[in-house]
């Protein structure tokens, strides 16, 4: 017999099996077809729709391509072209500055490096590990959006609030094979079912080991009490 699982452990894994039953096909929504795009794309997707990133980037992907072309746009020619995206004056800014960045300093190659990444414009921890993942095939993290950050919490794997200590927390108990395909998958579950607003908890394969959609029982799977 193998060592019993811990309570966490034991939610994460069966979490896992449910939702990898249920989309099986869950991936990155995001369409891009180099790094620099994927890149671009996951700067434009903070507090944004994919859906509308993509429709923005469609245009955008045709009359930029190079780190130097996008560095050299003028601000108000980068802020018209992305203006349906949220916050797109800011977000035309960290683009223009993080492609010049990576035309000066990485010889217009994309990093490949947590800290370098992270020391590009517009770049936090949750983009950076997009990028290495999907663009480098470099998984050392778990991404951390609003949907992993509500699912997660509502699930009882976690008790934490802000993204970086919410990943720190998941990489002790979900299997390093599955960091990557554990944000695909709540985000498909957040889009479907978990939503953000009266969520659809009479159609969740989770629902009998979800504290928050049994609120009279007594869980806390995060502090280690048994379920």
């Amino acid at each position: 017999m193998g060592t019993p699982l811990e309570p966490r452990e034991a939610q994460v894994e069966a979490v896992l099996e449910r939702l990898y039953e249920e989309y099986p096909d869950s991936t990155i929504s995001l369409r891009y077809s180099n790094r620099l795009e994927l890149l671009i794309a996951v700067i434009l997707s903070a507090q944004c729709t994919d859906e509308r990133v993509n429709g923005v980037t469609a245009d955008l992907f045709e009359t930029y391509e190079t780190p130097e072309e996008y560095a050299n746009a003028s601000q108000e020619a980068m802020a018209a072209a992305i203006d349906s995206i949220t916050y797109y004056n800011n977000k035309a800014e960290y683009i223009r500055s993080a492609c010049a960045d990576i035309a000066e300093k990485h010889d217009g190659a994309v990093p490949d490096t947590m800290d370098e990444l992270t020391d590009l414009a517009g770049v936090g921890r949750k983009t950076a590990n997009v990028v290495l993942q999907h663009g480098h095939d470099v998984v050392e993290g778990i991404v951390v959006d609003t949907h992993v950050q509500r699912i997660t919490r509502r699930l009882g794997i976690t008790t934490e609030e802000r993204p970086p200590q919410i990943e720190s927390d998941l990489l002790e108990v979900v299997p390093e094979d599955d960091w990557q395909q554990l944000t695909h998958l709540l985000i498909d579950h957040g889009r479907a079912v978990c939503t953000a607003i009266n969520p659809d908890c009479s159609a969740c394969v989770l629902a009998d080991r979800c504290p928050s959609a049994k609120p009279d029982a007594d869980v806390d799977l995060a502090s280690g009490e048994e379920w």
